[in-house]
């Protein structure tokens, strides 16, 4: 059986895939940003991370 190691972000809209031991977890979902992880709660666009203008 394989180990998931990655995975894409939590947020729907964005983009980026996330290595687990290194994403942001809250509520058992993994983010790849505090933007994300945040449900971008400060209207944010974008999660900081080149072409992704996730919300």
């Amino acid at each position: 059986m394989a180990t998931v190691t990655q995975m894409k972000c939590a947020c729907e809209p964005c983009l980026c895939i996330v290595d687990i031991s290194k994403a942001i977890q809250k509520d058992g979902q993994y983010y790849c940003s505090e933007g994300c992880a945040s449900g971008h709660g400060d209207n944010s666009k974008g999660c900081g991370h080149t072409g992704c203008n996730c919300h």
